[in-house]
């Protein structure tokens, strides 16, 4: 279960950050109220992993990914380019993540 709060924690934070850049600054109200909103959520849902997982791992995973499904967002909806180096840069952020996940000992529990 709280892998599956995580994700949904990561979710909320990608909505976040794009409503962030579509606020335009916070001079868009319905963008700048999504941007509260799902940051709000965000955190929210990141504090039940907290109880059982070591947080350096939990912001590992929660920052990583939402880097990565940032610059897809990015590239996909907003029109942004992605350069090799970014691309790279991205795949080896998700190596680090199933690295933590698959060998690390501080994620059993």
């Amino acid at each position: 279960m709280h892998y599956l709060l995580l994700g949904v924690a990561i979710i909320c934070e990608v909505i976040a950050t794009t409503c962030l850049k579509l606020s335009d600054s916070f001079t868009k109200l319905l963008p700048s109220i999504a941007t509260v909103v799902f940051y709000a959520l965000s955190f929210y849902c990141l504090t039940f992993p907290m109880r059982t997982l070591p947080t350096g791992v939990i912001y590992a995973i929660w920052s990583g990914v939402g880097i990565v499904l940032i610059g897809v967002v990015s590239w996909l909806l907003l029109g942004q380019k992605l350069d090799w180096p970014a691309i790279i840069g991205m795949a080896l952020i998700i190596v680090g993540v199933l690295v933590i996940n698959l060998f690390s000992r501080s994620v059993a529990h």
